[in-house]
């Protein structure tokens, strides 16, 4: 067998096995995953309490992110702003509170998965049920009850994705300075991070707006589903 054969050999099988490993995974992820439904529901706790739960949790991390960053930029505005202190320890303030802001984004990011898998595993679960009525009107009210669900669903869903996704931007800016100053412990470094201070307040005061937004979209959905007992269905101005 010639060296190219062996080669393209191998890298097959290589690009099998890892398939083979992600198709697994998947595999074992989704046992994993119907079993604990399927323990919590023998507690009481249905998919739908799940929803709100970590809707309920998602929107606590965003509001404890949004003051996370709020005093982030608040530290930032005073080692740009104040000439007394080290510069050693105005970076490691910074640094400190950059990876307070990045572990927050994690969880955020977390949070909203978690959303996604339960909501998921809701409305598939909610899709195979209509198949089981016998009376017609029944179902049709249900799958439209379904799909409105899903439509607001979505924009919350839309709403909190937005807001996780200008986080990553800020972040990076914020990593950038950190790692300025690192690389710069003078003088001169704290002048140029004061010009990149305006920018830094205003791509922050665009991601509080996006998390309140979120945060507002997120008790709306939660208090339907508590009040009403019930998924919730579309403003008026929002249904077609």
């Amino acid at each position: 067998m010639s060296k190219y054969s062996q080669s393209h050999s191998l890298l097959s099988i290589r690009g099998l096995t890892a398939r083979s490993v992600n198709l697994l995974s998947k595999f074992i992820a989704h046992r994993f995953q119907h079993a604990y439904y399927r323990t919590k529901e023998s507690m009481g706790q249905y998919k739908r309490d799940l929803v709100v739960q970590r809707v309920e949790e998602a929107s606590d991390s965003l509001q404890e992110t949004k003051v996370q960053f709020l005093d982030a930029l608040e530290r930032f505005k005073a080692v740009v702003q104040f000439e007394t202190g080290s510069l050693e320890d105005k970076y490691k303030l910074l640094k400190q509170q950059f990876d307070f802001c990045d572990a927050r984004a994690q969880i955020v990011a977390d949070r909203i998965q978690a959303i996604e898998e339960v909501s998921d595993a809701l409305f598939s679960e909610w899709e195979a049920e209509l198949k089981e009525y016998s009376n017609r009107s029944l179902r049709a009210q249900s799958r439209q009850q379904l799909k409105l669900s899903k439509q607001h669903y979505n924009r919350l869903l839309k709403a909190m994705l937005k807001a996780e996704q200008k986080i990553q931007p800020v972040l990076g800016a914020f990593r950038d300075q950190v790692l300025f100053l690192k690389h710069n412990l003078n003088a001169n470094a704290i002048a140029a991070l004061q010009h990149e201070f305006s920018e830094i307040s205003l791509d922050i005061s665009q991601l509080i707006q996006a998390m309140e937004k979120s945060i507002a979209e997120a008790n709306h959905f939660v208090h339907v589903l508590v009040e009403h007992k019930n998924l919730p269905t579309l403003p008026p101005a929002v249904k077609k």
